[in-house]
């Protein structure tokens, strides 16, 4: 089968994979007898779309959520869904309890942490919330009960291998423990949101374009949030009441645990009634940020002496490098594959090749001052980091120019992406949980 075909064929899947009523085996068998019944239609003479579109038809009249995926997408794929019947309008209404309740337990588990570990409590505050949108998850996806199982093992094995560390006061392993260490949690939360399907890379795909609308839900939650909590604040201090350090202290754990839940929820029923937000996100935000890449450069180049002592810029375009790729990652989930290369597809090369040019320099800046002062954590931490992200850079440049040149299609771009999403957690585990030794806890 050709290219487009097996794209289709993917998204098709993705769909099925999406939907609490299929297990992954079931997919499978669906997916082989949709291949059967394609290559009997090519082989009669119909084309890859005909052929796709005519078999999923058929398909429909075997199972119903096939049906479902013919009804709404065959007319033209992935189109604006609209709502769902109405068992699956009481299905949302029913999930809802399910989210409040796993909502106010990761709400007094976080309070509970902040509470009674006091100042190692940064290192587990990921803990408190993160085993609950793995429930959340688990329970929505009906993954099953040994894979949930291994997901919290392992959180349980990591809480317990930072507890036996023994950090000095504000250093500089604590610290990247710190940040290292919910990157590794939300690895685990994605194998959950695939219900144990970590492999699919549609499902890895899905997750992605989760992540990203998640961010946007909870920073807009945490923002409306914010302003009702200072709200609150003033309007009771007007009457003479100091409200200040009861609602800080024992409020807003518990509302920043349950919003964690929320947006989650948000984010899943959001998708299943409208198209996703992920494709205007991406096209406003890929030439801002190709421009400012191109800015730093010229900077750079024009003060070339800054990079080799400004250690905080260094930090700073590492983490703007993290984002570049992170934009390229949404932009890569939010893209039809079944269309043609256009110039944003361009300006996303451009971004990429403009991306490998700072990490490069980076790099260069991070080794000299290494072999100038000596290795450190944060040193390390940053070097690995900016030399993952130039080989998945690399990796999308050469993919990238292959399919605006038409040599390659846009389903080896998508695996690409997908398959070097772990990369990301094995570095994250690697400095929370080796640095400390390695260095000393100091």
């Amino acid at each position: 089968m050709t290219g487009p075909v097996d794209a289709q064929i993917r998204q098709w899947r993705g769909y099925l994979e999406g939907r609490r009523k299929l297990r992954p085996e079931d997919v499978d068998e669906l997916e082989s007898h949709l291949r059967d019944t394609i290559s009997d239609l090519e082989a009669r003479g119909l084309d890859g779309d005909e052929s796709f579109l005519v078999a999923v038809k058929r398909m429909g009249a075997a199972d119903a959520v096939a049906h479902e995926f013919a009804r709404e997408h065959s007319d033209r794929l992935w189109k604006q869904l609209v709502l769902g019947a109405a068992e699956d309008a009481a299905a949302r209404r029913g999930e809802l309890p399910v989210v409040l309740a796993l909502g106010a337990g990761a709400g007094l588990s976080l309070l509970a942490v902040l509470q009674l570990l006091g100042d190692v409590s940064p290192r587990f505050v990921a803990f408190a919330v993160a085993p609950f949108l793995v429930a959340y998850f688990a329970w929505k996806r009906s993954m099953p009960v040994r894979g949930a199982a291994i997901v919290l093992g392992g959180f349980v094995v990591t809480a317990a291998v930072l507890a036996a560390y023994r950090f000095g006061s504000g250093t500089s392993t604590e610290v990247l423990c710190v940040v290292a260490t919910p990157v590794v949690l939300w690895f685990g939360v994605g194998v959950a949101y695939t219900g144990g399907a970590w492999r699919s890379g549609p499902r890895r795909m899905d997750f992605v374009r989760f992540t990203g609308e998640y961010a946007i839900y909870f920073l807009l939650i945490a923002l409306g949030g914010g302003a009702i909590t200072g709200l609150t604040i003033g309007a009771l201090s007007t009457v003479g009441l100091q409200a200040e350090t009861p609602i800080t202290t024992w409020v807003l754990p518990v509302c920043v645990g349950g919003a964690v839940l929320v947006a989650a929820w948000l984010v899943e029923a959001k998708q299943e009634v409208i198209e996703n937000i992920a494709p205007v996100l991406t096209r406003i935000f890929t030439p801002i940020t190709l421009l400012m890449l191109l800015v730093v450069l010229v900077a750079f180049a024009s003060r070339p002496g800054l990079i080799g002592v400004d250690r905080d810029l260094l930090v700073f375009m590492t983490v703007v490098l993290v984002l570049v790729v992170g934009l390229l990652l949404y932009a890569v989930s939010a893209r039809d594959p079944r269309r043609r290369p256009d110039v944003f597809d361009r300006l996303q090369v451009a971004l990429v090749v403009a991306a490998i040019a700072v990490d490069l320099v980076v790099l260069v800046a991070m080794l000299t001052r290494t072999a100038e002062f000596g290795a450190s954590p944060n040193k390390a931490a940053v070097v690995g980091l900016n030399l993952i992200l130039l080989v998945i850079l690399a990796g999308a440049a050469v993919l990238g120019v292959g399919f605006v040149r038409g040599r390659r299609d846009f389903v080896s771009v998508e695996r690409w992406q997908t398959g070097t999403l772990p990369a990301y957690a094995a570095w994250a585990a690697i400095v929370a949980l080796a640095f400390p030794p390695l260095f000393g806890f100091r």
